[in-house]
């Protein structure tokens, strides 16, 4: 998934995302039959990393033959950089008049047609069954939610989804080429990148994560790339201004806020000012949000309609007003869905 900015008010929105043979797709929904846009990839140019958001880290820019720029923005830099490898190949395939495929099929690694990886994935991502996420420190960085290559394949047999460790690096491969599974760290990286053939190592040193996890990595930086904390690392759902009332005044003030899901926050800012630095956070994971039509502590006179309440998990209330009907039952469906989806 990727966030890519509209063509109007220059709004980011998240979409889905897939790279074909000669054009990149995108989908409001990963569940989307058909795609939403398309950018065609022939003469066109990659620019990473893309500093023409001050504000923003971990964009790549796609410029078309016609000179339409097209920006995306990965949730962290690992994606980011799986993403603009894959894309500097299709382009370079369309160059050469050949076809862009991944490095490997299911034909050549000879996996039966009856595996379904999808639903192998699934298993594997189980919180009380699966294959357990860790955080592994290595070569001065911190690699969170992500697992050993061995890991897997001990996971796939004593599942008994494999019978021996070569079942379970035909099955784990499948799941790298078809980017279920992506390589974290030096070692990993290799393996799937240098050969001919998109490798999964049976190895401790060799780090992997899930496509759609918490994946990040902390005790580095690259280009203009800053690896920011935790909370800032979701991608941003929704944005705008807000009124917010004080905890200890009890008076309100105009704030903009900044949804992010993976992990689940709400930041708020001096609508005044940038957003380096947030006057303050909400989490949201296990968060309840609700309309409200008065708040305690204020004059009717002070702030009426239009207001919702987010109680955290840890019993903080929070009472905050948009402007209109409309962008109240917006705000309220977007922290719910991240809420409960985000961690």
């Amino acid at each position: 998934t990727e966030i890519q900015p509209g063509t109007l008010l220059n709004s980011w929105k998240v979409v889905w995302v897939v790279l074909a043979d000669d054009a990149i797709e995108f989908y409001k929904k990963k569940t989307d039959n058909s795609p939403k846009g398309m950018i065609p990839l022939k003469d066109a140019k990659l620019t990473s990393p893309c500093q023409d958001f001050t504000k923003r880290t971990l964009v790549f820019k796609v410029s078309t033959a016609k000179n339409q720029d097209h920006f995306f923005q990965a949730s962290h830099l690992e994606e980011r950089e799986v993403w603009v490898k894959d894309i500097k190949r299709a382009l370079t395939c369309l160059q050469g008049g050949k076809k862009f495929a991944r490095k490997s099929t299911r034909r050549s690694i000879r996996l039966p047609e009856n595996v379904n990886l999808s639903e192998l994935y699934v298993l594997m991502k189980d919180q009380d069954s699966g294959v357990k996420e860790l955080k592994v420190e290595k070569d001065k960085r911190l690699f969170n939610h992500c697992f050993t290559g061995n890991n897997v394949i001990d996971w796939l047999i004593s599942e008994g989804k494999a019978r021996n460790r070569a079942e379970g690096l035909m099955l784990a491969t499948g799941l790298l080429n078809e980017g279920f599974l992506l390589p974290a760290g030096d070692v990993s990286k290799d393996g799937a990148e240098k050969g001919a053939e998109c490798v999964f190592l049976d190895q401790i040193e060799a780090l992997y994560y899930f496509a759609d996890s918490g994946f990040f990595c902390e005790g580095y930086s690259s280009d203009e790339d800053v690896i920011m904390k935790e909370e800032f690392r979701g991608a941003i759902v929704k944005q705008g201004c807000l009124l917010k009332q004080g905890h200890r005044r009890k008076n309100w003030k105009v704030r903009k806020f900044i949804l992010r899901d993976d992990p689940a926050y709400i930041h708020y800012y001096d609508a005044t000012k940038g957003e380096d630095d947030p006057l303050g956070s909400i989490h949201l994971r296990g968060s309840v949000v609700t309309a409200v039509e008065y708040v305690p502590d204020s004059k009717r006179q002070e702030v009426d309609g239009n207001l919702f309440e987010i109680i955290t998990s840890d019993e903080v209330h929070y009472y905050l007003q948009a402007a209109t009907a409309d962008e109240r039952k917006d705000w309220i469906k977007a922290i719910q869905s991240v809420a409960k989806m985000g961690k």
